[in-house]
């Protein structure tokens, strides 16, 4: 091989590999900026989830205090509706609704000292 021949191919051999530079500093731009519109996406759909999950939490939130008050109307027409036939018992069985009285008292408190 001849000086110029070696010399010609190292120009071409530097020449594809400044291509190949170039070539890889844009695969290296391009990365990175997909990276930033993939973190974009991600941080995106982070905050829908989370906007989501706290509407889900809002509506739970919303439906248990619904259904508290239902239940505690319902309670309250029960006892209410109940009320005279529990009067008209304890008038009748003075003794019996003592009696009752005493072993519940006792029960509950039997359970609220084990803890």
């Amino acid at each position: 091989m001849t000086e110029r021949s070696r010399k010609n191919g190292t120009d071409k051999m530097d020449a594809r590999l400044g291509a190949l530079r170039s070539e890889l500093e844009t695969l290296e731009a391009d990365m990175k900026g997909l990276v930033g519109d993939v973190e974009g996406i991600a941080d995106g759909r982070i905050h829908l989830a989370i906007r989501r999950a706290e509407d889900v939490a809002h509506r739970a939130y919303h439906l248990a205090e619904e259904s508290t008050a239902h239940v505690a109307d319902d309670v309250e027409k029960w006892a209410n509706g109940n009320l005279e036939v529990a009067r008209k018992s304890i008038r009748a069985q003075p003794f019996s609704a003592l009696a009752l009285s005493v072993g519940a008292g006792a029960l509950l408190g039997a359970i609220f000292m084990r803890r």
